[in-house]
């Protein structure tokens, strides 16, 4: 490892060699990069269960992998798969099964769905059910299989088996900054030496009656169901909402030198991971907005890199009155006022929803795709600015522009943020 392998604070640089997504959009990187420059939404009409009675009736569901409804563990596990392939056989390293790295993977929290306490009270026969029946009926060992399908750690083992990756693998799961986390993990594995690779990703098939339920009675999902597409308006005066979505993004992580000595194709650089916890509320920003403030300052710092040096900003941008309030508070704490005009910001999650989970991976992918193309995804539905707002959101439209440095935001319930800081490959 040479100098110019390392960065100005002498670790070993990071780069990405692999990219793999899967939205609602569609399957594969190509797909979704057309899809998002070309303002299309993937926003639809749940069709997977029944949604009479519902307040929020639409989501960005991915329903072209299976054929009715499975367990979000099955689904998370099977776009975390997809995700993996595509972005290990972009890198082109390591064997079938023989992965050189650890697993980091951001999946869902899970518990059983309603159908399989169904199946598990129908298994005791007779009502009233007290605790202690259910337990009888879960000790008999015909439920074997689920016990182990909604242990949180099932969907990382299961991939770690396909893959073949090394040592332990690592699940996490910190609220809707997870996908970020996943991939701070991988660079911090790097950069202390611990390995010259690793696979990082986010995931999340996790859109079923309860979940929509939950976020519904906090009051954080639209209710603008008639025109679905219409439905997730990030930084718009008239937003009232996030839609809930599902998808996976996987990265393909190296040591600069490791992959330069492998000859691969380098699709850029993971400078800077910045986190901030913020103990305010369960659900709330603080007001001064200074664990956001904070989390973006770390990243920079931590990329050694100022406010100016940043070309593009991929929001957390969720479409909720509050988040979309604070995430702009937070960036009139770190850009001073001429740059954060000057500075497009835009919002993935306007046309793919809210993934949760896979939130922060896939949107660190879509930065790196808007570095490496020179054209950025746009905020669709902008269509009545918000006054108390007044940023460069990208509205409707695609636009063309050379972007050398992205930062990438996932601010999650419980206070949990992480900032990601993306480059092109070195000179």
């Amino acid at each position: 490892m040479t100098q110019a392998h390392l960065d100005k604070f002498g670790r070993p640089i990071v780069v990405v060699t692999g990219i793999g997504i899967v939205t609602s959009l569609g399957q594969g990187k190509e797909d979704n990069w057309r899809r998002l420059t070309a303002g299309e939404s993937g926003i639809h009409t749940i069709t997977r269960f029944p949604i009479e009675g519902m307040r929020t009736t639409i989501a960005g569901t991915v329903d072209f992998l299976f054929d009715g409804r499975v367990a979000a563990p099955n689904l998370s596990e099977k776009l975390a798969t997809l995700a993996a392939e595509e972005a290990i056989a972009e890198s082109g390293i390591g064997t079938p099964g023989e992965f050189p790295g650890p697993l980091f993977a951001a999946v869902p929290p899970v518990e059983l769905e309603w159908p399989e306490r169904q199946q598990l009270a129908d298994a005791v026969g007779h009502y009233p059910i007290v605790y202690r029946d259910l337990l009888g009926a879960a000790a008999s060992g015909q439920f074997r299989p689920w016990h182990e399908r909604f242990l949180f750690g099932s969907v990382a083992d299961r991939l770690a088996d396909k893959f073949g990756t090394q040592g332990q693998p690592i699940s996490l799961s910190t609220a809707c900054a997870s996908g970020g986390t996943a991939i701070q993990l991988g660079v911090e594995a790097i950069r202390r030496g611990e390995t010259e690779v690793a696979l990082s990703l986010g995931t999340d098939g996790s859109v079923h009656p309860e979940a929509l339920i939950r976020f519904s009675l906090l009051s954080a999902l639209t209710t603008a169901n008639d025109k679905p597409e219409e439905a997730a308006r990030p930084f718009a005066k008239n937003r009232e909402g996030f839609v809930m979505a599902e998808g996976a993004a996987a990265f393909v992580l190296e040591s600069y030198a490791h992959a330069v000595a492998r000859g691969a194709k380098i699709l850029g650089v993971l400078e800077g991971c910045g986190e901030m916890a913020d103990n305010f509320h369960r659900t709330r920003s603080s007001p001064d907005g200074r664990p956001i403030i904070g989390c973006m300052k770390n990243a920079l710092a931590d990329a050694g890199v100022t406010p100016d040096d940043v070309d593009y900003i991929n929001a957390h941008g969720t479409s909720t009155p509050e988040n979309d309030r604070m995430e702009y508070v937070g960036l009139k704490g770190v850009f001073s006022e001429e740059k954060l005009a000057a500075t497009p910001i835009s919002s993935n999650k306007s046309m793919i929803g809210h993934t949760l989970t896979a939130a922060g991976a896939i949107e660190a992918a879509v930065s790196l795709l808007t570095i490496q193309n020179g054209r950025i995804p746009p905020t669709i539905n902008y269509n009545i600015p918000d006054p108390a707002i007044p940023l460069d959101v990208v509205p409707n439209v695609a636009r063309d522009a050379q972007v050398r440095r992205v930062i990438s935001n996932s601010f999650g319930f419980g206070g949990q943020n992480v900032c990601l800081v993306l480059a092109a490959e070195p000179a």
